[in-house]
């Protein structure tokens, strides 16, 4: 093999691949509904503590601010908050380069620093949720069978996870105050006068903008006939589903780069695949593990690979390359199996396939065992008593989260482990998979658990038509699912890992070393018994130590520098 440097070329390659700067190029104006969308994310009259503390005038400053946006919270400690003064908006869990130039900060990709993220405080004594916020930035591409959004699969699309969190915890909301939510973001709305900053920069009045009829408007800020709203006829509800409309038009055209035939073009990897002329995308019709296993043939028959050095990244102190070590490290991500007893198997593409990196579904891949054997001693969690469905349905406010439907509902199984309280756990999925608080998204989860079962099924299920119809109307019940949802969360994707630390939904794990090193150790669990629902993929995992540094130098090497 003599592989060869195109420094120069691929320096090209990166400069297309990047976003374009201000003093660059002139970028075209985002569409009206992405524009006011963004303006609505940034808004921060629509929380609990405004409503309480404005005195009654929308328009007017607050005399204090929320305390929990006084700072930016992180694992090396707290940096002064963005949006200190004010209340809670989407873009204080979900940010970009607001701390870019803070010591300990850096650019974000619509994510925070936190472990867990945190929430006003108000008298059930939360300070923070039980996960941490998931980057927005390719959170929703494209897949099969539609969105799940929020690492258990609460939302089925991003306006009902919008319209939730408006009116949910997160901006302060008791689960009992759904319909004061409502009614306080819709008289914001009403009210709103077109003197805040927001408002001069994003076209004037909320009433002015949502009617879209204003002749004067300028023509990017004029919403198409279908997303306008007249906020002096309209209901609470509707001028609440209107404003969620939008901020979903603002989240779902994030996006890292791609070309005009979205294709990935932003990481080092994607320009390593397109110097080598390596499969880029799935054909129409090819589904990710086909995809998977082609593209890890089409790596396994590199005989002399283009490698990439171009120069440093602007937002990531390294260099933008992928060179042999980030080869070996692909090569390990790809391996499915190996010889007996032999390490340098990821199986990571099992459930991370290329090019976007995630499945798009739910995995057990231990970190909520991890979580609560921490606090409750090694093998705690395998003896941890879970109600069945019946029970479950018969005490829903005992077992499930709270929602306005139940409001005072304890929620055991989405919190924090906390000692002396051993029925504390976050079980992911099952708080949500056959809950009918949740309608919007169980045909959906349902149909996925299903086709998970159905994959590990014996291979007499898999020959027999007859045979695999009987079996899924045995096996694919709400009953028998429930249990295989315990503890199982969204697959991420690995694009960009380098802004969006510390990793896991919980944050226990602050570097892609830690994150490795994790696998390696749940894929020994796995084949030993010793992980509770744990992902059958996990068990063909074999790391030594060369393999993770590998691993991790392949991961980096899907950074790019997003703004």
């Amino acid at each position: 093999m003599s592989p060869r440097f195109l420094a120069s070329a691929l320096a090209v390659l990166a400069c297309l691949a990047a976003p374009a700067r201000a003093d660059e190029a002139e970028e075209e104006p985002d569409p009206a509904p992405v524009a006011l969308g963004e303006r609505l994310f940034l808004e921060t009259r629509f929380a609990q503590f405004f409503a309480a503390n404005a005195g009654g005038n929308v328009n007017a400053p607050l005399a204090a601010g929320d305390p929990v946006v006084d700072t930016t919270r992180t694992p090396d400690g707290d940096l002064p908050g963005p949006f200190a003064g004010e209340s809670i908006n989407c873009r204080a869990c979900h940010l970009v380069d607001e701390q870019l130039d803070a010591p300990g900060g850096g650019m974000r990709t619509y994510t925070d620093f936190a472990v867990r993220s945190p929430v006003p405080a108000r008298e059930d004594g939360l300070a923070a949720t039980p996960r941490n916020a998931p980057p927005l930035v390719g959170a929703s591409r494209p897949r099969p069978g539609g969105l799940d959004l929020h690492f258990d699969g609460e939302f089925a699309t991003m306006e009902g996870l919008v319209f939730g969190t408006l009116t949910g915890r997160n901006y302060g909301w008791l689960p009992r105050e759904a319909a004061d939510a409502v009614a306080h973001v819709a008289r914001v709305v009403r009210e709103d006068d077109g003197t805040g900053a927001l408002a001069q920069e994003f076209g004037g009045a909320y009433r002015r903008v949502l009617a879209g009829t204003d002749p004067s408007l300028p023509p990017e800020l004029v919403l198409p006939p279908e997303l306008r709203v007249d906020v002096d006829s309209a209901s609470d509800g509707e001028i609440v589903a209107a404003v969620a409309r939008l901020i979903a038009a603002y989240a779902l055209q994030l996006s890292f780069a791609t070309d005009d035939d979205d294709v990935f073009v932003g990481s080092p990897f994607d320009a390593f695949v397109a110097a080598n002329g390596l499969p880029a995308r799935p054909d129409p019709g090819e589904g990710p593990d086909d995809f998977a296993r082609r593209f890890r043939l089409a790596v396994e028959r590199l005989e002399s690979p283009v490698f990439v050095d171009a120069g440093p990244f602007e937002f990531h102190d390294r260099d933008f390359v992928f060179g042999p070590r980030e080869l070996r490290g692909l090569q390990v991500f790809v391996t499915t199996r190996s010889l007996p007893g032999r390490d340098g198997v990821g199986n990571c593409a099992a459930c991370h396939a290329p090019p976007e990196f995630t499945d798009f579904s739910f995995h057990n891949t231990g970190v909520s065992q991890s979580a609560y054997d921490a606090v409750h001693g090694a093998g705690r969690f395998a003896r941890l008593r879970v109600p069945s469905l019946r029970r479950r349905e018969r005490e829903p406010a005992r077992w499930l989260p709270a929602t306005p439907l139940h409001p005072d509902a304890a929620e055991p199984f989405r919190r924090v482990p906390e000692a002396g309280r051993p029925l504390r756990a976050d079980l992911g999925l099952w708080n949500v998979f056959a809950n009918p608080d949740f309608p919007a998204p169980q045909e959906r989860l349902g149909a996925r658990l299903c086709d998970e079962a159905l994959a590990h099924a014996p291979a007499s299920v898999q020959r027999s038509a007859r045979v695999r119809a009987r079996w899924i109307a045995r096996e694919c019940t709400a009953p028998r699912l429930l249990p295989t949802a315990l503890a199982r969360f969204k697959t991420p994707g690995l694009r960009d890992l380098g802004h969006s630390a510390p990793y896991f939904h919980d944050g226990q794990s602050a570097t892609l070393e830690d994150v490795v090193r994790f696998y390696d150790a749940a894929g020994e669990l796995a084949r030993r018994g010793k992980l509770r629902n744990g992902a059958p993929e996990l068990r063909a995992i074999r790391l030594d130590d060369d393999d993770v540094d590998a691993l991790v130098r392949f991961l980096m090497s899907l950074d790019e520098d997003y703004s």
